[in-house]
């Protein structure tokens, strides 16, 4: 019989402000939960006040590890050095592999307004830090979405649902699961995962129960769920959270601003590359 996962531990993440001075929450990299392995980092970004946003994040490298920036509500441009740009509004998704090294910005495309969403830092394996940067973006309508009858939505980012409805972003490296969960009150969110998995639920609204023992979990709160085969999330009242999960790495990290790899050696070596003028132009 396939084990439910439990709530055992919860955070609001702490005050943080990251880029040019732009305003978040950080829930994966603050001291409540410095990482969740392989998510490295989970920032959640909400304010209608451009004085929050309007910085942005001007041009800086990154090593090592992929970034995902998912917009709820706004608009985002990002270029890169790898000669990539696009705009992300409302419900798009930028997944960007690093690699062996970019250079990218993600500058607000609007100068009032909602500016919603959540930065995720994906760690890669040691077999994939070096390898081509890569870059894939999606609207909202190249987005999967799985509809029942009772009105739950489940917008399906990264992995495969219970019921066979895949995610648009293909990922060879971690194999995430990234879905985007909308529930009436009394409905229910069900999704089997591998028992070794790490897997979290961040509430964006309403509250919800969790597992068998139906332990609540309130709005702009993170929960860690226990490992088991079976995840089980209950509205409590109508509720929108994001579902993530995925295997460790169970590898060495070493950390330097903007680099993730094994070793701090490496990660000198990166700050060294970028001097050198050594990633992609």
């Amino acid at each position: 019989m396939a084990i439910t996962r439990e709530l055992i531990a919860i955070t609001k993440g702490m005050a943080a402000s990251d880029g040019a001075g732009v305003k978040l929450t950080r829930l994966i990299g603050s001291p409540d939960l410095n990482l969740l392995d392989p998510f490295l980092l989970l920032d959640s970004f909400e304010s209608s006040s451009a004085d929050d946003y309007l910085a942005g994040f001007p041009p800086h490298p990154h090593r090592g590890f992929e970034t995902v920036t998912y917009m709820l509500e706004g608009k985002m441009r990002h270029k890169d050095s790898a000669g990539n740009e696009g705009v992300i509004s409302n419900g798009g998704v930028q997944w960007m592999t690093a690699g062996s090294g970019i250079i990218h910005s993600e500058m607000p495309e609007q100068e009032s307004g909602m500016m919603q969403g959540f930065q995720l830092w994906v760690n890669l394996p040691k077999v994939a830090k070096m390898s081509a940067p890569n870059y894939q973006e999606y609207d909202a309508k190249d987005i999967a979405h799985e509809k029942s009858s009772s009105g739950s939505i489940v917008k399906v980012i990264a992995g495969i649902t219970d019921n066979a409805t895949q995610g648009v972003i293909k990922n060879d490296y971690v194999r995430p699961s990234y879905m985007d969960v909308d529930l009436p009150i009394s409905e229910m969110f069900t999704q089997t995962v591998l028992a070794e998995e790490n897997s979290l639920v961040y509430v964006i609204s309403g509250e919800v129960l969790i597992g068998e023992k139906q332990k609540k979990l309130s709005a702009k709160h993170l929960g860690v769920l226990s490992k088991g085969e079976k995840v089980l999330v209950i509205a409590s009242q109508q509720a929108r959270f994001i579902f993530l999960s995925a295997l460790p790495l169970n590898e060495p990290i070493a950390r330097g601003g903007p680099f993730v790899m094994n070793t701090q050696a490496e990660v000198e070596q990166a700050f060294s590359d970028y001097r050198n003028n050594c990633f992609i132009k």
